[in-house]
């Protein structure tokens, strides 16, 4: 059943992907002088591309340029639609892009910002028998490979002094993962804002362990080594506007949780306890040295414990900026 299920979703993102792909903006490409068009990927965390996008704030950056923008469920598949050329950026957290840099996808780092420490948690149900993290061996978790979640359970293993071995780990999507938690068909979940908040405020979980004492953790922008060099001024535009929609955020915190739950369609509430999650400011910045070498450490890890195929040297993939 599971590999059914597994296949299934193979063939829908396939087909998504197939849909949205867009065609190459020959003129642009070619001259690298002007950018018809700019797809944008984002998802239900990425709260300054949710506020860009009801602001308008690239259409204004961008008067010449139409703007497109593709909502995806989580890094692996923002990744993938980059990959196949089907957005020109996109956005996730620290891990999905190791996986997609391992399997040879050409994929570059255009920008970085910090997450909230409250941004991971790893949920119970409430009735759950576990009590410390040492209680999680012989256990099923959900999460979804390849995620932030990923390197965040990683972490999580860590401090418990387990390791992958000791536990199950059951591949989920987020939504997949919120209906299993709650079924208990597994016995923890490691997930992400919005939906951990979500989840906590319904009532029927507890936080077993948040992010509050693990290393601190990124979200990134990312884009194609193409697109970089054949755009880098619309590139560091593109940083800009992110900037000034975080300005904009921390000006109108109400009017941003209004706009994070229309867009996500997400109870007020939650998006409430997502913004106090929220750090502020929040900048968007080329990578720098610290950055380069945390997001190093997690793929030498992934590699050590044999999580991806190849080895990946991040300061290789990272945008030095444009004129």
């Amino acid at each position: 059943m599971k590999k059914i299920l597994a296949t299934a979703a193979i063939v829908t993102l396939s087909i998504n992907l197939a849909a949205c792909e867009k065609k190459p903006n020959t003129k642009s490409d070619a001259t690298g002088s002007e950018l018809k068009t700019l797809t944008i990927g984002y998802q239900k965390a990425s709260l300054k591309l949710i506020v860009a996008k009801k602001n308008k704030i690239f259409e204004q950056a961008f008067p010449n340029t139409k703007i497109e923008w593709k909502e995806f469920p989580a890094g692996p598949q923002t990744l993938e639609a980059l990959n196949v050329g089907a957005i020109d950026v996109g956005y996730t957290g620290d891990t999905p892009v190791i996986f997609a840099l391992s399997a040879g996808k050409p994929i570059q780092y255009l920008a970085y910002e910090i997450n909230s420490k409250n941004a991971h948690n790893l949920l119970i149900p409430k009735t759950s028998n576990i009590k410390s993290l040492q209680d999680l061996k012989g256990k099923r978790i959900g999460l979804t490979k390849g995620s932030s979640a990923h390197y965040f359970l990683a972490e999580v293993l860590k401090k418990a002094n387990l390791t992958w071995q000791d536990i199950e780990p059951i591949w989920l999507t987020p939504a997949d993962g919120r209906a299993a938690l709650d079924k208990q068909s597994i016995d923890a979940w490691a997930i992400w804002d919005p939906y951990s908040s979500a989840a906590a405020l319904e009532g029927s979980t507890r936080v077993l362990i948040d992010a509050q004492t693990l290393p601190a953790a990124y979200s990134f922008y990312l884009s194609s080594p193409k697109f970089l060099q054949t755009h880098p001024v619309e590139a560091q535009k593109f940083i800009s506007s992110l900037n000034q929609a975080d300005t904009w955020i921390n000006a109108n915190p109400e009017e941003t949780t209004k706009i994070l739950a229309e867009s996500t369609g997400i109870d007020l509430k939650v998006a409430e306890r997502v913004m106090e999650h929220r750090n502020t400011p929040s900048p968007v910045s080329l990578l720098d040295e610290k950055t380069v070498q945390d997001q190093q450490k997690i793929a030498d890890l992934f590699s050590g414990l044999k999580l991806v195929p190849n080895a990946v040297q991040i300061k290789e993939h990272s945008w030095k900026g444009g004129e």
